[in-house]
């Protein structure tokens, strides 16, 4: 079976490059991986202390990254960040905190071998998923010790299944699964693998550190004004038709900021063609342009998403219609009720809020504007809902902790 699989991904790496012709992304994720050996072995030359943290893009970076910086403080060591995806890498190829910044070479044996026995590793994180086989089975052969941070398991997934026994075993040689819940490890254990601690989510630790960092965005106090806020983050398409929708509703009440997932020229002009009855202004014009007439903002930049929810009287999370919720955490953290589409139950912490009452999934803009009607004649509600954020981010911290007390104890 591992034939196959490594031809599987052969011929996916062989359509990447074939899109790159057409895609900007795909042209990023092939060009960046053209002289990454080369790169990787300067890099490496004379490092025999590397900690190496594998995460799929951005969002697992953030997630990785309370585990990246305790392990800094704690040891001397150099720190070894890989992405498979473009939009994490080039966001955080230059980013402070790690020694070395690459792409990860794909899973292919020899790219593997090759891969471990320049970086030589002295311990990997592997964040949340990216299970891949052929790491895992060169780790193993050179008893380096892996693993994996904040995951979740569901039993419908194909490892769990008749045809992937072949590929349980590859998870068995994981030194432990640090998972999000009890529903995981239950489900690890039922499947003969024990080297399971629920630890949490790390993702509650790095959002609530950069909820504690002073700072202030001071253009959106000009553009509020004396309305109130409703941030749209992480949003696609489908939810910026939901949004037109419903904004033609609460304009009176409310201003928008919209931080749309795709930040490209294409992307942004068919936002503003929506929002063509309103006034609307983008964040690269807004040091020649008067935003605090305009009613609607649009971040055309990335990084910026996290501290604006600080501004938010109301949170909209984007990617529930249609590509996967986007990360919550990050509004909820600033304690105010949050929205997002119906394609939510894949996502634990959206499951727990909805269940708590601080989160609303919807269907229609009429449903999002109804509640927002309710809040706003009943406030007490509103303070209700904002308190259950509040403590539901205060009962989920540490799991970077136990993660890192679990490591020393088994280290000594």
């Amino acid at each position: 079976m591992r034939v196959f699989y490594s031809l599987f991904i052969t011929i996916h790496t062989c359509l990447i490059k074939s899109a790159s012709l057409f895609f900007k992304k795909a042209k990023l994720w092939s060009n960046g991986r053209k002289k990454l050996w080369i790169s990787l072995e300067e890099k490496c030359q004379g490092r025999n202390d590397i900690i190496w943290f594998h995460c799929a893009s951005l969002g697992e970076f953030e997630q990785g990254k309370p585990l990246m910086e305790k392990i800094k403080q704690d040891k001397n060591v150099s720190l070894l960040v890989t992405f498979f995806s473009p939009s994490g890498f080039e966001v955080k190829k230059d980013d402070p905190l790690a020694d070395i910044v690459t792409y990860l070479p794909v899973d292919t044996p020899q790219n593997a071998k090759k891969f471990i026995s320049i970086v030589k590793p002295q311990k990997v994180f592997f964040i949340k998923y990216e299970i891949w086989y052929n790491y895992i089975m060169e780790l193993s052969k050179a008893g380096i010790p892996f693993y994996y941070v904040s995951s979740i398991f569901r039993e419908n997934q194909y490892f769990f299944k008749g045809y992937g026994k072949w590929f349980l075993k590859q998870l068995k040689k994981c030194n432990c699964f640090f998972v999000q819940n009890e529903n995981s490890g239950k489900i690890l254990r039922k499947h003969g693998i024990s080297n399971v601690v629920v630890a949490g989510d790390t993702r509650f630790d790095r959002v609530y550190a950069i909820a504690q960092y002073p700072f202030e965005l001071e253009f959106i106090p000009l553009f509020k004004k004396e309305k109130k806020i409703l941030v749209a983050g992480s949003t696609w398409m489908p939810d910026e038709k939901l949004l037109a929708q419903l904004f033609q509703k609460i304009s009176t009440q409310y201003k928008l900021i919209i931080a749309p997932h795709e930040v490209e020229k294409n992307h942004i002009e068919q936002i503003k063609k929506l929002f063509h009855s309103f006034s609307v202004v983008c964040y690269s014009e807004k040091e020649t342009k008067d935003i605090s007439n305009a009613e609607i903002l649009i971040i055309d930049s990335i990084g910026l998403l996290s501290k604006i929810y600080k501004y938010a009287d109301i949170s909209y999370i984007g990617g529930a219609f249609k590509t996967g919720l986007h990360n919550i955490l990050e509004a909820v953290v600033f304690e105010k009720p949050i929205f997002f589409g119906p394609e939510y139950r894949k996502f634990n912490e959206a499951v727990e809020l909805v269940n708590h009452g601080a989160a609303f999934s919807i269907t229609c803009a009429n449903e999002m504007a109804q509640q927002l009607l309710f809040f706003e004649n009943n406030p007490s509600s509103y303070q209700t809902t904002c308190d259950i954020c509040k403590n539901y981010i205060a009962q989920n911290l540490g799991a970077t902790d136990k993660i890192l007390k679990y490591i020393i104890m088994v280290s000594d």
